[in-house]
C-alpha cells in the first residue's frame, strides 16, 4: 500500500489539516497572482488575482478591505489557468471493507493530484452505507486525511440487497448527498418503484445504474464481434437499455429525481435523450474511459480495460461524445475503482472490473478539448458546475466571491506522459498508462488550503 503523503511536496499533518479549517488557528490565506481565470458559470475569463481566506474566495482583482497582506502566502500563476475544483460524482476509495486495495488517504491523495477537491463515494462499502454511523466514519476519516472533500451517496435498500428499503430520509439529514442501490438490482420492481415514491416525497436526489441481472450474468465484454472472436461472455447493450426504459415510466410516474452515473451505448443516450425531452426529472453521466476507449482496446485481453459497463463499439462512443458537446450528457465520472495487483493478473473473464480513474478525469476531458470534440465551457460544465448542482453542493463548483476555495492551478502548456508506478493511487489499474497529455494540475486548494503541489 502507498503511502498518501508522499509525492505531495507538502507537509502532512492530518491534525492540524482536517478537510476544511477553523478561523484564526489552522486557515490559510493566499493571493494567487496572474493566473487566467476560468469559470463559465459565471462567465469568468480573466487574467486577474485572487485572494483566499477563511476557507472562502474573499476577493477577485481587488484584496478585501481588511485583507491582511503580512500574513498571506503569494503563488506567481502567469501563464496559468485557474478552474473550480473538479467534482468526481462516482469514485470507491475502497474503505470501509477493501483497505487491501486502498484507503481514503491514498485516493484523496490521488483526487488532490490530478485536480479533484470534492469526491462522491457509492454505498457498496463494508459495511454497507445505509446508516448515518458509516456516513460519518467516512467523513472522519476524509478529515483526517485531509485532502479531497468526500460526500457519500446512501443505499435505497438495506445491504443494498434490493429487499427492504433503507432510512434513506435519515442518511439525508445524516449529510448523504445522495441516495442509491450502486451496481446492485432490486429483487422486486414495486419496491424499486416505492422507493422512487419515497424519494420525491422527501425530494432526494436518486443515483441507479441500469444493468439487467440476467442479461448481465457473466459478461464481460461488449456482446459483439470481439467478444465472439475471444471467446468472452457477452453483455448485451439491453442489459443496459431493458431496465433503463423500466426506470424513466417509473420516473414519468412518480416525479422522482433520479440521474443515471454511467451511460455505455448509443441506444441508451436515446433514451435519455427522449425522456428529457418529454420533461421528466432526469440526467446522466459518462465515465471518461467510455469517451475515448472501444471494445477494440479488449482485444489484446488487457485486463485494465476490463469494465462494467463494458467498453462498447466506436460508434457508441461517438454518440457518447456528441451526447457530451451537446449537453444530453451532464457530468464526466472516473468511475475509479483501485485495485491491487492481483486483482488484475487472472484470465480476462477472471480479474475484478474497474480502472485507477481519478488522476487521469481532468486530463482525458481536456484531451477531447485539445482535440476539438467538446468546448472548454462544455468541460467544466461537465465536471464542476452541474455536478455541483446535481449534488446540492452550492458552495462549490464555481469561482466567485463567497464561495468556497476549492481550485485547481492548470499549466496549460505542460506536456507529459502518464507513468502508472507514479501515480499517488494505491491501485495502478489504468489502461492509459504511456498516453500523452497535455494540461497537467500544478497546484489545488480545497477549503483554501493547498493540498497538493507539484513537485518541480
Amino acid at each position: 500500500m502507498k503511502d498518501a503523503p508522499e509525492n505531495l511536496g507538502l507537509d502532512y499533518d492530518p491534525v492540524r489539516h482536517p478537510e476544511g479549517c477553523r478561523e484564526g488557528i489552522d486557515c490559510d490565506r493566499w493571493v494567487i497572482r496572474g493566473a487566467r481565470l476560468r469559470d463559465p458559470s459565471n462567465g469568468l475569463d480573466t487574467t486577474s488575482d485572487i485572494y483566499l481566506g477563511g476557507g472562502r474566495i474573499v476577493g477577485i482583482g481587488e484584496a478585501p478591505g481588511d485583507w491582511p497582506a503580512d500574513t498571506a502566502e503569494h503563488v506567481c500563476a502567469e501563464g496559468h489557468w485557474l478552474i473550480p475544483g473538479v467534482i468526481d460524482g462516482w469514485a470507491r476509495l475502497r474503505e470501509p471493507g477493501h483497505e487491501h486495495k486502498a484507503t481514503i488517504a491514498t485516493e484523496s491523495a490521488a483526487a488532490v493530484a490530478g485536480g479533484i477537491t470534492t469526491v462522491v463515494m457509492p454505498p457498496d462499502t463494508i459495511p454497507v452505507l445505509d446508516t448515518v454511523a458509516v456516513a460519518r466514519y467516512i467523513k472522519r476519516r476524509a478529515q483526517l486525511a485531509g485532502r479531497a472533500r468526500v460526500v457519500a451517496i446512501g443505499a435505497m435498500t438495506q445491504q443494498l440487497d434490493g429487499e427492504l428499503l433503507a432510512e434513506m430520509a435519515a442518511l439525508d439529514a445524516g449529510g448523504c448527498v445522495a441516495i442509491s442501490n450502486a451496481h446492485y438490482p432490486f429483487q422486486d420492481l414495486r419496491l424499486m418503484r416505492r422507493a422512487l415514491e419515497y424519494a420525491a416525497t422527501f425530494d432526494l436526489q436518486v443515483l441507479l445504474q441500469p444493468l439487467d441481472p440476467s442479461l448481465s450474468a457473466r459478461g464481460c465484454a461488449h456482446d459483439g464481434a470481439v467478444a465472439t472472436r475471444l471467446g468472452l461472455p457477452g453483455l448485451p447493450v439491453s442489459a443496459e437499455t431493458a431496465p433503463l426504459a423500466q426506470l424513466i415510466a417509473m420516473i414519468s410516474e412518480t416525479g422522482a429525481r433520479v440521474h443515471v452515473p454511467q451511460l455505455s451505448s448509443a441506444a441508451a443516450l436515446k433514451l435519455i435523450e427522449r425522456a428529457k425531452a418529454d420533461g421528466l426529472p432526469i440526467t446522466a453521466g459518462v465515465s471518461a474511459h467510455h469517451l475515448w476507449l472501444t471494445e477494440m482496446d479488449t482485444d489484446a485481453l488487457d485486463p485494465n480495460s476490463h469494465v462494467i459497463p463494458p467498453l462498447r463499439t466506436i460508434r457508441d462512443r461517438d454518440a457518447l461524445r456528441r451526447g457530451l458537446a451537446e449537453g444530453l450528457i451532464d457530468t464526466v465520472v472516473s468511475d475509479h475503482q483501485p485495485h491491487e495487483p492481483d486483482a488484475k493478473l487472472a484470465p480476462f473473464p477472471e480479474t475484478e472490473p474497474g480502472v485507477s480513474g481519478l488522476e487521469t478525469l481532468l486530463p482525458l476531458v481536456m484531451k477531447l478539448v485539445e482535440e476539438g470534440v467538446i468546448d472548454f465551457d462544455r468541460a467544466i460544465d461537465s465536471l464542476a458546475t452541474r455536478p455541483a448542482a446535481l449534488f446540492g453542493l452550492s458552495d462549490a463548483g464555481s469561482i466567485a466571491v463567497g464561495q468556497r476555495a476549492d481550485l485547481t492551478l492548470i499549466d496549460p502548456d505542460a506536456m507529459w506522459s502518464l507513468d502508472s508506478t507514479g501515480m499517488a493511487s494505491a491501485g495502478e489499474n489504468t489502461p492509459f498508462a504511456g498516453w500523452d497529455f497535455a494540461h497537467q494540475v500544478e497546484t489545488t486548494w480545497v477549503n483554501g488550503r493547498r493540498v497538493f503541489l507539484r513537485e518541480p
